[in-house]
């Protein structure tokens, strides 16, 4: 018997009936011979560890746009936080980790640079449209590995896909993943909206600090514990009614007085225009994109899609710089007088 076959036995006696198993997963699009040391999810988790889209994480924008300071929030350390929050949780119910940590891994890597306001504007400009979730998907699946993709489970894909509110994933691994991200978010977003003095603790409304907790460590607690709670022996990941209402609520408070607010969002103009010009930039000179961006549209990508998929994958630096390139002037490089 292999590692990988012992791990997937003992999977089978600790794991809750309600986990997905490693050993009984759908499979991928294409088939590969198994690893002899690891299950398949926990070959997903190493490979989105390992890929290009997540190192570039680390330098796009959470939610504050070109914050002037080191412990803020990027779309990296957002996703990390939401793989400890879910794996808590699946740990606490038996559920699968390695599953949990593949997906929380993945969920973002299609986010554009200048988070949110990078995708309104892909949004817009795209017939095709654009939605970060489907392009983190189309990350794993089509641009990774110059073109190849990563070929993961389907379980994880599904999860990646469905971790937004209006969607639900396949599995419970997915669906706590589904509430992590919300989770870590709405406390991580107050704590650094506090770090830039657009609020403060007591700018929180005393009913949802009654109900969730004082600080961010007791919300976390107060949210994490619930879900676990509620959870515990169902074939479902719930929380209660009234926690569920008071992070609703709370998300509620936070797009008013963080997520529109002109302080925090005061360059959101700027960085919307700057991915707009690159767009229609690209749309007039597609020979500036990257060879195997140019062989997709060969391939019969069409060329919105193409130039999405190479703006999106921009970190906030990157965009800038190629914006400059294109659009400011360039000293002149001359050598005496």
């Amino acid at each position: 018997m292999s590692i990988r076959e012992e791990i997937e036995r003992r999977e089978r006696e600790i794991l809750s009936p309600y986990a997905t198993l490693s050993a009984e997963s759908e499979g991928r699009d294409v088939w590969e011979e198994p690893c002899d040391i690891r299950p398949v999810f926990q070959r997903d988790r190493d490979r989105i560890l390992h890929s290009k889209a997540f190192r570039r994480l680390k330098n796009k924008t959470q939610v504050f746009l070109t914050p002037k300071g080191d412990h803020y929030r990027t779309r990296l350390s957002h996703t990390l936080e939401v793989s400890q929050n879910a794996r808590t949780i699946a740990k606490a119910l038996r559920l699968n980790e390695d599953l949990v940590e593949a997906i929380a891994l993945g969920h973002d890597l299609g986010h554009t640079p200048f988070g949110h306001a990078g995708e309104i504007v892909l949004n817009d400009m795209c017939a095709e449209g654009f939605r970060h979730n489907e392009q983190s998907v189309r990350v794993v699946e089509r641009l990774e590995k110059d073109g190849s993709g990563l070929n993961l489970t389907k379980e994880v894909r599904d999860g990646i896909r469905n971790h937004q509110t209006s969607l639900m994933p396949k599995t419970l691994e997915g669906k706590i993943v589904r509430l992590s991200d919300k989770i870590a978010y709405v406390n991580h977003d107050i704590d650094d909206a506090i770090r830039a003095q657009v609020l403060t603790e007591e700018d929180i409304p005393m009913e949802l600090k009654k109900t969730l907790g004082f600080t961010t460590r007791q919300r976390l607690n107060t949210l994490i514990h619930n879900i676990i709670m509620n959870s515990q022996g169902r074939d479902d990941i719930l929380m209660s009614d009234e926690i569920r209402e008071a992070m609703l609520d709370l998300r509620k408070f936070l797009f008013q007085h963080v997520y529109k607010n002109p302080v925090a969002k005061g360059e959101e103009v700027k960085a919307k225009a700057m991915i707009g010009q690159l767009f229609l930039y690209y749309k007039e000179h597609l020979e500036f994109l990257p060879e195997k961006y140019l062989r997709m549209m060969d391939e019969g990508e069409s060329e919105e899609r193409v130039i999405c998929d190479y703006i999106a994958g921009m970190t906030d630096q990157y965009a800038i710089t190629k914006f400059s390139e294109y659009f400011l002037p360039q000293a002149w490089q001359v050598d005496g007088y």
